[in-house]
């Protein structure tokens, strides 16, 4: 994984632009292939016309990108930039950071807003089942997964990486409580239905 760049330096790579075109029926088409770049961390700068910083991951995920734009039947350019004067390539590098700012808050609010009051409801329920157990440690295992995605695509450090980080740390401690009680739960019914 290349090193991201340090907070105020300036980008020590070039760019990579991507113009494509992609018939507009199907419209699944054009979506699939919207949804890709965005997951590759795409910047877009308008509709169909998109920044990448030119590293080998990225490249990587254009290519992935492109043959959907091609298995659509659409039409792409794709234009290395080596330089850009100072002031726009610090406004790209803002605009990514503020991407991925953005993705490590909607982190934060899945963990607070949904994992966290899930487990407190199920707590309130008294619903401690292995089944209920295990769809909550899939829930955080997507919750994860989603993190190192943002992380593995946050060249420039957004800074809130190790915010997240202490987020997920207190989610699987709550997880780890909760399958705890299930488990204990589970041995004492366990213990009622074995007694003579």
């Amino acid at each position: 994984m290349p090193t991201p760049e340090t907070k105020d330096a300036p980008p020590s790579h070039g760019w990579l632009v991507l113009s494509y075109r992609v018939p507009s029926e199907p419209s699944r088409n054009r979506v699939s292939v919207w949804r890709e770049l965005k997951r590759q961390g795409a910047l877009f700068l308008q509709n169909c016309t998109c920044v990448f910083p030119d590293l080998p991951p990225c490249r990587k995920g254009l290519r992935t990108a492109i043959r959907k734009v091609d298995a659509a039947g659409g039409s792409h350019y794709m234009f290395p930039v080596d330089r850009l004067p100072a002031a726009q390539a610090a406004r790209l590098v803002a605009a990514f950071r503020q991407l991925s700012t953005k993705e490590y808050e909607e982190i934060v609010e899945e963990c607070r807003t949904k994992f966290v009051k899930e487990i407190e409801f199920e707590r309130e329920r008294r619903n401690f089942t292995y089944e209920e157990a295990e769809e909550i440690r899939e829930d955080f295992e997507k919750i994860d997964r989603w993190y190192r995605r943002v992380v593995a695509r946050d060249w420039f450090h957004a800074g809130l990486r190790d915010r997240v980080a202490e987020e997920l740390a207190h989610c699987e401690t709550l997880l780890d409580a909760f399958e705890a009680e299930v488990y204990a739960r589970a041995g004492e019914d366990q213990d009622i239905h074995d007694a003579p």
